[in-house]
């Protein structure tokens, strides 16, 4: 239990954790306190001086935030004194700030202009001689500028770049009115995170360049969502205006992202218009027209009529929910009764049927608790950038980071034990030094990389990780610290939902086998699928349902268009299984409709018997009857332990990590579309 420390804050007694700084405990009482460099996840560098309060014993208005309490103190918070004090403070501000709200995308949501409202004067100050013309704007990659003329050096980015980040790219140049605040080399930032500074910056000073000039924060609608961009499931808002998506920030879940989010997530939403399907279109004299929906969905029914089950396969990608995973499994299965049905397009071999095998048990939130790490062939900071900011603080406390792989380029120490899947046996055996360090710990974990499970003897190398954990006794009990990361947004959900062949149904490998021997008569494709077009072409008709004119569109002989994250609601499952709800922001875009729509119409067009579910609560009623998991959005169910894999012997191939800071930015199809992930692409391949 922590100690407490017991103080009078305006004469009121109040008990507070001895380590609170007296800013934290006032505000525990209720107290408001203003601030524009404190951040309750940043360090403190008591810049602005706005959070003075009195305290007896002590001489004039001193700074809250960086004075820890003792016992028995007195504080006053709101004084004549301290009045004025903030008001001299402000003027102070406001004298070397320029105002120029009007023209400051930061106008409606500025600390400092809340702030002035409260603390200001209703007099004018004169200006300083010194100009803030001198303090010029810079760009410090394709995704952020700095007005420098508006910074007040709170110094919250350059905390945040250290601290979170782990990336010490920027700091301060110069002196005085001069200071700027700009990266430490002449080049671009390459930091994933950077976005985020945009939201801790208090004033107008660091700007996100596709979001600038385009609209004013109170004309915004705001929706709740899921970002999709990697397996994390950070929590997100789409800000919205007319049908128009002008930007994405973050949103605060302790349990998952904190308040931060990777920049794929924040700045890739123009993605979402660019390059979309927005009308079924049938191939016609070898091209593709664009029809109504009656008549492709016709086109669909005769392609599939007559056909042999065993000659209709089906591949899903990864950017999809639970309801659209479902609605497409029953419609293959169900509808047209073949289960050559896989959404492991990268070609993973894991069992779909043993939850343990393909999620996070240590969760989220937990992971800073444990006291030794051991990664299998992942590198966290680009396959799942919020859960390596947790990684990251480990290292910084002293835990030991193992790695078992090529080197990676973390922003923290790591021990690298070989790229071979070989030191799993040397781990076993519990004689190398790393497995002493695993054996003394009390709370080790493993983290294995979804990269891992698509080589040949994936499921051999998880059966080896898995018996590691057993040894260490972190399967079961209070403490669960087996990991399997899944770099997608949507395997999951996929696996959850039983996309994967059972009862003797072929794989995406075998899948891939019968379409280059042309025995795949009808080839479904949901999405964009991690396989290459010449892999596709020996299927004799290609469906494709998506919402991108992708190379495999390009490919198919009839394109149903359906609708994007942001233009449904959706149960999306994260690493963890843990189940988030998102809602739709915007209208689909041209003719798309909700992907269970199509499945639902394409069944009643097939079959006498169509799928049983019209609104979407019945489709959500039959989810949770299939995986009684999702009816318990927000929670983590942890699956019964289940020992993964095969007890076979590995190979001694190399592992290859997935996910690059080279292809970080291109993983998915909305990436792909986003001309700010292609600027940003093209930034981190210069030197």
């Amino acid at each position: 239990m922590n100690a407490t420390v017991t103080l009078f804050i305006d004469d009121e007694e109040a008990t507070v954790d001895a380590s609170s700084s007296v800013k934290d405990a006032c505000e525990f009482v209720g107290k408001e306190i203003p601030s524009l460099c404190s951040h309750n996840r940043l360090s403190i560098d008591d810049n602005c001086k706005m959070c003075v309060v009195e305290i007896e014993g002590k001489k004039g208005p001193v700074t809250s935030c960086s004075l820890q309490v003792e016992k028995g103190m007195r504080v006053h918070t709101n004084t004549s004194a301290i009045n004025e004090f903030r008001k001299k403070r402000m003027a102070e501000l406001l004298e070397k700030h320029p105002l120029d709200c009007f023209v400051c995308d930061k106008a409606g949501e500025c600390d400092l202009q809340d702030l002035a409202v409260a603390y200001g004067s209703d007099r004018s100050v004169k200006k300083s001689d010194a100009k803030c013309e001198l303090l010029s704007g810079v760009d410090i990659s394709c995704k952020i500028h700095i007005e420098m003329s508006r910074c007040i050096k709170c110094k919250r980015c350059i905390s945040f770049a250290k601290e979170i980040a782990g990336v010490e790219e920027i700091g301060t140049r110069g002196r005085n009115l001069s200071k700027l605040i700009k990266t430490y080399v002449e080049e671009a930032s390459k930091m994933e995170l950077s976005g985020n500074m945009v939201d801790l910056c208090p004033v107008g000073a660091i700007n996100d360049r596709l979001f600038s000039c385009t609209a004013r924060s109170w004309e915004l609608e705001r929706t709740s969502s899921i970002d999709v961009m990697d397996g994390a499931g950070s929590n997100i808002c789409i800000d919205h205006r007319n049908g128009n998506i002008k930007r994405i920030v973050a949103r605060e879940n302790n349990d998952i992202n904190e308040e931060w989010i990777t920049d794929k997530a924040r700045f890739s939403w123009d993605g979402l218009a660019n390059n979309r399907l927005t009308s079924p279109m049938v191939k016609k004299r070898r091209k593709l027209c664009e029809v109504d929906w009656e008549e492709a969905l016709k086109k669909v029914a005769l392609v599939v009529k007559g056909k042999s089950r065993d000659k209709i396969a089906a591949l899903a990608g990864d950017v999809h929910s639970a309801e659209d995973y479902y609605s497409f499994k029953a419609f293959i299965t169900k509808i047209l009764g073949s289960d050559n049905i896989d959404a492991r397009s990268d070609g993973s071999q894991i069992n779909g049927s043993v939850p343990a095998a393909y999620v996070m048990h240590t969760t989220v939130s937990r992971i800073e608790e444990a006291d030794a790490v051991l990664l299998v062939g992942i590198n966290p900071r680009w396959e799942a950038s919020v859960l390596d900011v947790k990684l990251r603080r480990l290292a910084a406390n002293g835990v030991p980071i193992g790695v078992i792989g090529p080197e990676i380029d973390t922003v923290y120490s790591t021990q690298n034990l070989g790229n071979s899947p070989m030191v799993l046996e040397k781990l076993l055996d519990g004689k190398s030094a790393f497995a002493k360090i695993l054996q003394k710990a009390q709370k080790p974990i493993v983290i294995v990389g979804s990269g891992v499970l698509s080589r040949w003897d994936g499921e051999q190398v998880v059966y080896h990780a898995g018996m590691l954990a057993e040894q260490l006794g972190i399967v079961e009990g209070e403490w669960k610290g087996f990991n399997v990361v899944q770099r997608s947004a949507g395997r999951v959900a996929a696996l959850d939902m039983g996309v994967h062949p059972t009862a003797g149904g072929f794989s995406t490998r075998d899948i891939l086998g019968a379409i280059s021997r042309e025995q795949v008569d009808v080839l479904f494709i949901y999405g964009d699928v991690e396989i290459s077009i010449e892999q596709l072409k020996g299927a004799k008709k290609i469906v494709y349902i998506g919402t991108h004119f992708t190379e495999q569109a390009r490919l198919a002989d009839i394109i149903l268009p359906v609708s994007a994250y942001s233009e449904k609601a959706g149960l999306w499952t994260n690493i963890e299984g843990r189940v988030q709800e998102g809602f739709p922001a915007i209208n689909a875009i041209g003719e798309a409709k909700e992907d269970w729509r199509v499945f639902r119409a394409l069944s009643e067009k097939i079959s006498k018997e169509p799928l049983p579910f019209n609104t979407l609560g019945q489709l959500r009623n039959l989810i949770v009857e299939y995986c009684p998991a999702y009816g318990k959005i927000g929670q983590v169910v942890p699956p019964e332990w289940e020992h993964p894999g095969v007890p076979d012997q590995m190979d001694d191939a190399p592992f290859v990590l997935p996910v690059t800071k080279e292809n970080f930015y291109r993983t998915n199809e909305i990436l792909r579309a986003s001309c700010m992930m292609e600027q940003c692409s093209l930034e981190v391949e210069e030197k």
